[in-house]
């Protein structure tokens, strides 16, 4: 894509190009991390597929506290995504 001459281009072409230019990258950037959530949201639900890894004779509370902070960090997220918890407006 060729620039715009900023000597020879008026102004509001200029502006509406640079907004342009800044709402592709801003999609672009959104589609990664989205991309990226998908990801760990994958991992987490094969990891949980799989008991978390854990044989039912290996299960004591230790394994519950990483459970219970596994679940306090996502509850943090999905409070903040649907307004809920301390995010409820």
């Amino acid at each position: 894509m060729t620039r715009l001459n900023p000597q020879t281009t008026p102004r509001h072409q200029l502006r509406a190009e640079k907004a342009r230019r800044n709402k592709e990258a801003a999609l672009n950037a959104f589609i990664g991390k989205k991309t990226e959530i998908d990801e760990m949201l994958a991992r987490l639900q094969s990891f949980s597929d799989e008991h978390f890894n854990c044989h039912p004779d290996e299960i004591g509370w230790a394994t519950v506290g990483s459970l219970e902070h596994y679940a306090s960090l996502l509850k943090r997220i999905t409070d903040s995504a649907f307004g809920e918890g301390e995010f409820a407006k």
